[in-house]
C-alpha cells in the first residue's frame, strides 16, 4: 500500500478542527489588533508571530513542557484523566498553535481592509457595535478570514517539528502525512514517501489556489 491511509486521514481531521479552534480566538485577537490601542499590544503582537519564526522544535518543546504530566497546564489534566502529550490531541495542539499567525494575520489585514464610514452609517441607523460587526464587519472581511483559515489549515497539514515532539510517531495514533514521510525516507521506502509527497503537494496547491482566488475576488 503505497499511501498511508490513517496519517492522511489523522492529518485531515487534525488539521480542520485546529482550524476550527483557532477561527474564534484568531477573529477576535485580529479584531482588537486592528481596531484598538491598547498598552502591551506591540508585545501580543509579537507573541503570535513567535511561532513563524520560532524553530518548530522549540514550539513543540515548549508544548512538551506545558502539556506534560509535570506541566503547568498537563498536570491538571493528568489528575482529571485526560491525557494530551502523545496522543491525538497533541496532533491538534501542535497544528493549532502552529497554525494560529495564519488566522489572526489574515483576518488582522481583511478588518483593517473594511471601510469604517460602512461601519459609522449602520451606527448611525441605531445599529449597536455588536450588530454592526456581525452585519457589516465580518460580512465585508468575510473573504481575507476565509483565506487565513485555508492558509492555516495548509500550514497545519505541512507541520512536523512542533508535532514529532509533543505527539511522538506512533503508528495508528499519532503518525501524520509529515511523519510518515519522515519514516519512509529513514526505512527507504522512497515510493511510498514520495506518493505521500504528491498528496502534500495536492493539498498545499489546492488551498494556496484558493486563498489566492479569496482574496482577488475580495479586491476587485
Amino acid at each position: 500500500m503505497l499511501l498511508d491511509w490513517p496519517a492522511i486521514e489523522l492529518s485531515l481531521g487534525a488539521a480542520l478542527l485546529a482550524v476550527a479552534i483557532n477561527l474564534g480566538p484568531g477573529v477576535a485577537l485580529a479584531w482588537l489588533l486592528a481596531r484598538r490601542s491598547w498598552p502591551g499590544k506591540a508585545v501580543v503582537e509579537t507573541i503570535v508571530t513567535l511561532p513563524l519564526v520560532l524553530p518548530p522544535v522549540a514550539t513543540g518543546l515548549i508544548l512538551l513542557e506545558w502539556l506534560g504530566r509535570r506541566g503547568w497546564i498537563g498536570h491538571w489534566l493528568h489528575a482529571a484523566n485526560f491525557e494530551i502529550v502523545f496522543t491525538w490531541r497533541a496532533v491538534v495542539a501542535a497544528m493549532a498553535v502552529m497554525s494560529f499567525p495564519f488566522v489572526v494575520r489574515n483576518a488582522r489585514v481583511a478588518l483593517e481592509g473594511v471601510s469604517r464610514r460602512v461601519e459609522q452609517v449602520a451606527a448611525t441607523l441605531g445599529a449597536s457595535p455588536w450588530r454592526v460587526a456581525w452585519t457589516v464587519t465580518l460580512p465585508l472581511a468575510r473573504r481575507g478570514i476565509i483565506a487565513g483559515a485555508v492558509m492555516a489549515f495548509a500550514r497545519a497539514l505541512g507541520e512536523f517539528g512542533a508535532t514529532i515532539l509533543v505527539a511522538g510517531n506512533i503508528p495508528g495514533s499519532t503518525t501524520t502525512i509529515s511523519t510518515s514521510i519522515y519514516t519512509d525516507i529513514l526505512l527507504g521506502h522512497d515510493a511510498e514517501a514520495d506518493a505521500l509527497i504528491a498528496v502534500s503537494i495536492g493539498f498545499a496547491f489546492a488551498a494556496i489556489l484558493l486563498s489566492e482566488l479569496l482574496l482577488r475576488e475580495r479586491q476587485s
